[in-house]
């Protein structure tokens, strides 16, 4: 089965930032830095989302742990608006995700805002009011059931994007998803052992 570009919308945090989810060190980098951090849900398991997938639990968390370590080696970066490829073009990063966890069903984030021109462009928008929200980008094989369109356990967690909300529902579903993808080139050798290890221990 050919794994084809999954990308799912969020809004965030009203005005983009939960407050009670900031660190005290992000906190202090807002202050001192001017730096500039958006908070909120990032993904969601086991519900059918705005575009009829469900994640599964299990999959979407070993994914989450596999991603933490790129959050970790600050390599979890991401880009304004869905290109239509799996690979994360530096010039047009916009963020570095810094936190990602889990809260019960929910995946809860925040990032923060780069000094680059797509990030200079993201706070502008986000400074003006814009309504925006947080996407994953993925890739992934899906399966009709009766609950929705189930993500199979092939799902692979690239990043996270900005974007704005569709005005039309399901605009996300043009997807170019007669289109093949391979794995991206973001994922090191380590990286694929530990989404092994991880779907391993998971079982």
């Amino acid at each position: 089965m050919s794994k084809v570009l999954l990308r799912e919308y969020y809004a965030l945090c009203e005005g983009g930032v939960c407050q009670d989810l900031l660190t005290e060190v992000e906190k202090r980098d807002i202050k001192e830095n001017n730096a500039m951090y958006l908070t909120g849900l990032m993904q969601h398991c086991d519900v059918q989302n705005g575009n009829g997938r469900v994640y599964p639990q299990k999959t979407l968390m070993r994914e989450v742990k596999t991603y933490q370590k790129l959050v970790k080696e600050k390599r979890a970066l991401g880009e304004l608006d869905h290109p239509d490829d799996s690979v994360i073009n530096l010039r047009n990063a916009s963020h570095m995700v810094t936190n990602l966890w889990a809260d019960g069903p929910k995946i809860m984030g925040t990032v923060k805002v780069l000094n680059t021109p797509s990030g200079g462009i993201l706070r502008s928008l986000v400074e003006s009011g814009c309504q925006l929200g947080i996407s994953s980008r993925g890739l992934g094989s899906v399966r009709e059931s009766t609950q929705g369109t189930m993500v199979e356990d092939d799902f692979q967690l690239i990043c996270f994007d900005f974007v704005s909300e569709p005005s039309t529902p399901n605009a996300f579903m043009n997807l170019q998803e007669g289109k093949n993808y391979e794995e991206p080139n973001i994922f090191t050798k380590a990286d694929r052992i530990n989404r092994a290890l991880n779907n391993i221990l998971g079982n």
